[in-house]
């Protein structure tokens, strides 16, 4: 995609200005990630029933986008039931043909429970089920399958079920030329040391991480707290990041609310992307805006301005 179509940029709240206008970008100046934009970002609109999901190819090309990011939640049935399946992979595979944009990973979310769940008969269907769902990665022309490592409460048997899952799934994907990856993504998932010590453990070329930016609540109650101020044990992001990285196939840049200048109120995107650029990182970056004082679409304008901003400042 032409960088040109970056730059005229539709100016939101954050900026204080209400019409629409240009943000001063250098035309010639490249950054050194590409933009992806995650289906959570519209979640509000998709859950709601304004937009279809099978729009988001469509809403993610007007906004300048090269690569999308789905979200399974939005689409039922499809682990289980392969009419849903069918109609997942033959409308996708259509949309990002006919919008010119690049199917880059499925977050796959509540398949039947935990991956590290004790309960053996459980886990073993969670695993099938992700299986359906690397299957329709694969076949829309993806890269990643993101997935999420709950369970047990006991750290050593959660990392242990936890890499026995990690393993299956992996050697799986492998064959389909899908990356399995693990998000930072609260609980003990955003423990990042213990995360990473089931990474690691995993040893498989395939299977690595997806770090967040803003994912590093682990209290149970959840991850989005850290921008309440109200998750009592927070990792640090900014050393989980550094922590992850050597094990990233994609980046989440999530966010939540914006200053006058632009900038993220509570997560320093300069200090993070110059963390992502160290480890010679150039694939996808991905926009997950979460917050609430602004539009779903002038939140994502909001992010990704920032991030082209960020990421040209940055020699």
């Amino acid at each position: 995609m032409k960088r040109k179509k970056f730059i005229k940029l539709a100016s939101t709240g954050a900026f204080g200005i209400s019409s629409l206008g240009y943000l001063s970008f250098d035309y010639k100046k490249e950054i050194f990630f590409k933009l992806s934009l995650a289906q959570w970002s519209l979640h509000n609109a998709f859950q709601s029933g304004q937009r279809s999901p099978y729009e988001f190819a469509k809403i993610s090309k007007e906004l300048g986008f090269q690569g999308i990011e789905f979200v399974s939640q939005f689409y039922p049935n499809v682990s289980t039931d392969q009419s849903a399946y069918e109609d997942f992979v033959t409308m996708n595979k259509r949309l990002s043909n006919e919008n010119n944009v690049e199917n880059v990973l499925v977050m796959i979310d509540d398949e039947n429970g935990y991956l590290a769940d004790e309960n053996e008969i459980k886990r073993n269907e969670s695993i099938e089920m992700h299986k359906n769902w690397i299957n329709a990665s694969a076949e829309i022309g993806c890269s990643h399958a993101r997935l999420n490592l709950y369970g047990s409460k006991d750290v050593d048997t959660w990392k242990a079920l936890s890499m026995e899952s990690l393993t299956e799934l992996g050697n799986h994907a492998k064959y389909l030329n899908i990356n399995v990856i693990v998000e930072n993504h609260g609980r003990i998932t955003s423990n990042i040391p213990e995360l990473m010590d089931v990474i690691n453990g995993v040893n498989l070329e395939n299977v690595g991480t997806l770090p967040d930016f803003g994912n590093f609540c682990m209290a149970d109650e959840g991850y989005g707290s850290v921008f309440d101020g109200t998750c009592e044990t927070t990792y640090d992001f900014y050393k989980g990041i550094e922590e992850m990285m050597p094990k990233a196939f994609a980046v989440s840049a999530k966010s939540n609310d914006f200053d006058e200048n632009g900038d993220e109120k509570l997560i320093d995107y300069t200090r993070m992307l110059k963390i992502v650029k160290s480890f010679g990182y150039n694939s996808y970056i991905g926009v997950e805006y979460e917050g609430e004082r602004l539009s779903e679409i002038d939140g994502i304008k909001a992010t990704r301005d920032l991030l082209i901003k960020v990421g040209q400042s940055i020699l």
